[in-house]
């Protein structure tokens, strides 16, 4: 569609989102980024063999990176609100199926998606935990909406703290200005929102999804707890486990990414060998 690195518009009704392709031919494979960061995090994978494969997609979400300010904050800024932006977009490219790499936020955006778009065929979590509805307790070291990740107002220090536990050191000058350039309003009211219940059940949808689902992590993730992602009753695990990454922390697919990609790169080659499918998901309510 494109030339790595550019990026056009694409006009929703939630702001003109920014959309950068990499790779011309192959399945598609969407990629959504966390909290506060931008599409700029998938590098690694939007400049690897899993391009020569796979056409994938990486977009900044609404109030991120060369994106658009949601026009209308609360009805962009939630899961379903960031779910229904990216359906948008999808219909635009003319894209009817896809796998989904969700990192963090992005994550459980592509959880959302589970429940309301039918063309998922395969999902990659990394750094999401699907949790119940006001449970994040149960799947994070501590409660994202009470430190930093909820908060609209960031200060030079609170950047590098943020930076350094999504991303670990060094802190990429690209993520830290993806930080400052972020929509504080986005921060406050998705963790408002999941408060109000808003949103799928995602360890409910997750649980009974039959879409195929990878899920790799850091062995060193400062944030989630990996033995909670062990315990959940999964339906089509790939594999039958979850992965972790010797060593690596919140992000594994930049500081293992020839690891990450590899797996990654066998999960969709699964996916599109029909490996483990027999129908779609169920949503979580």
């Amino acid at each position: 569609m494109n030339a790595p690195g550019l990026a056009p518009s694409v006009a929703t009704s939630h702001g003109s989102i920014f959309v950068e392709c990499s790779g011309r031919n192959g399945p598609p494979l969407l990629l959504i980024h966390g909290n506060s960061s931008c599409r700029g995090v998938f590098a690694r994978q939007l400049q690897s063999a899993l391009a020569d494969r796979y056409r994938l997609i990486a977009i900044d979400l609404p109030g991120h990176g060369q994106s658009d300010n949601a026009p209308d904050p609360v009805r962009t800024y939630s899961l379903p609100g960031f779910a229904d932006c990216i359906i948008e977009v999808l219909g635009i490219l003319g894209i009817s199926e896809l796998t989904i790499l969700g990192w963090s936020l992005g994550g459980h955006i592509a959880i959302e998606l589970l429940a309301r778009f039918t063309g998922v065929k395969g999902l990659i979590l990394t750094g999401t935990p699907p949790v119940r509805r006001n449970g994040m307790a149960e799947g994070f070291v501590a409660s994202p909406d009470r430190g930093l990740p909820g908060r609209r107002v960031l200060d030079e220090t609170e950047i590098d703290a943020f930076a350094r536990h999504m991303f670990g050191e060094p802190i990429e000058p690209f993520l830290r200005a993806a930080l400052r350039r972020s929509d504080g309003r986005c921060r406050e009211q998705m963790f408002a929102a999941a408060r109000m219940g808003v949103g799928v059940d995602q360890r409910l949808t997750i649980e009974r999804s039959t879409v195929p689902l990878a899920v790799i992590n850091g062995s060193a993730d400062p944030l989630i707890k990996l033995d909670y992602l062990d315990g959940i009753a999964y339906r089509k695990l790939w594999n039958g486990r979850c992965h972790r990454l010797d060593g690596a922390g919140h992000a594994p697919f930049w500081h293992a990414a020839d690891e990450f990609n590899a797996l990654a790169g066998q999960f969709l080659d699964a996916v599109e060998a029909g490996a483990g499918r027999s129908g779609h998901a169920a949503s979580g309510g």
